[in-house]
């Protein structure tokens, strides 16, 4: 059996000068869309997990683009079906917000046992696609925090 995940992880948006965001659609949730998100590992700080995040769900160089940490953290509940992946008794996870600009909206590589595809949308397009709050109110602050519209 895979250790559990510790309860702590990174959303990641994806994002260009024009607030394009980049979105995945979940392989074990067909219809599910989001950004990239993962589960810190023991032993990395914050911006090593985004940074491997970024690299295993996208094949892109994180190294190569600016990486910001907003200093957001949200709290949420683990959906009842994902709560086996952690420690016996955790029902909830909290969450840090970083971002992640590219110059134009890249071609991607996503993982196929995380992801079935990707699509680049306009920021306002993208907040109505998640299913997640915080991908939602974090993509609906793109305008003050990454660029202009």
């Amino acid at each position: 059996m895979a250790p559990y995940k510790i309860p702590v992880s990174v959303l990641v948006l994806i994002h260009t000068p024009a607030l394009e965001v980049l979105l995945l659609e979940r392989a074990d949730r067909p219809g599910f869309w989001q950004s990239v998100t993962g589960s810190q590992n023991p032993g990395e700080t914050l911006e090593q997990t985004a940074r491997r995040e970024v690299a295993e769900e996208t094949g892109l160089d994180p190294a190569v683009y600016r990486l910001t940490d907003w200093g957001i953290t949200n709290r949420y509940e683990i959906f009842p079906e994902w709560r086996h992946r952690y420690p016996p008794g955790v029902t909830h996870n909290t969450e840090h917000v970083f971002a992640l600009e590219v110059p134009a909206p890249l071609p991607v590589r996503v993982a196929p046992q995380e992801h079935l595809g990707y699509q680049w949308l306009p920021y306002r397009e993208a907040a109505l696609k998640v299913f997640s709050w915080s991908n939602r109110d974090a993509i609906l602050l793109l305008p003050q925090r990454g660029g202009k519209p």
